[in-house]
């Protein structure tokens, strides 16, 4: 099902069949280097099968990212929900292929899931958990209008807590 479109992207519930472009993302050790390690084949198919849960279960998740122009899965970008300091948040996160990197995809997705998590899901703040040293997904979540609201351990890592509200976007 689709979600949102942008102008060059659009964002859609992922399947099954989306595992070869995300396994290509996913198994990236450049791509996936602020993760403990990249992911093997079933722990791609446990990322969708989690997604397509959310979906169920929440009405949203990370969604496939698909370029507009030529339908190709590039990524995924979308709303999860992250406990931080015992407090429930919505996250945008993203994951866009390396080859396309710098072109603008992972901030254009971001901002409109910061629109559809308050246009359409009502939620009042978003948040992104960002490494410090994760420079590129900093200047996306800057992009977005987040602004750092503090720095957390998380899973063994330090992290910034980027945040937006709703009156602020």
């Amino acid at each position: 099902m689709m979600i949102v479109e942008t102008n060059n992207l659009l964002l859609r519930e992922m399947t099954k069949d989306d595992f070869i472009p995300l396994y290509e993302i996913f198994s990236d050790a450049e791509t996936m280097a602020y993760y403990p390690a990249p992911f093997d084949k079933d722990q791609v198919n446990a990322w969708i099968s989690w997604n397509i849960d959310n979906y169920a279960t929440y009405n949203y998740g990370l969604w496939a990212l698909v370029k507009k122009n030529t339908g190709e899965v590039i990524g995924d970008c979308g709303l999860i929900n992250q406990t931080v300091e015992g407090i429930e948040e919505v996250e945008i996160g993203y994951h866009v292929n390396k080859k396309f990197w710098g072109k603008g995809y992972a901030t254009e997705a971001a901002v409109a899931c910061r629109d559809y998590a308050f246009s359409n899901l009502g939620f009042s703040k978003v948040i992104s958990l960002i490494r410090p040293e994760n420079v590129a997904s900093r200047k996306v979540a800057e992009k977005n209008g987040m602004k750092v609201e503090k720095e957390i351990m998380k899973s063994g890592f330090n992290h910034y807590v980027y945040a937006c509200s709703q009156e602020l976007a």
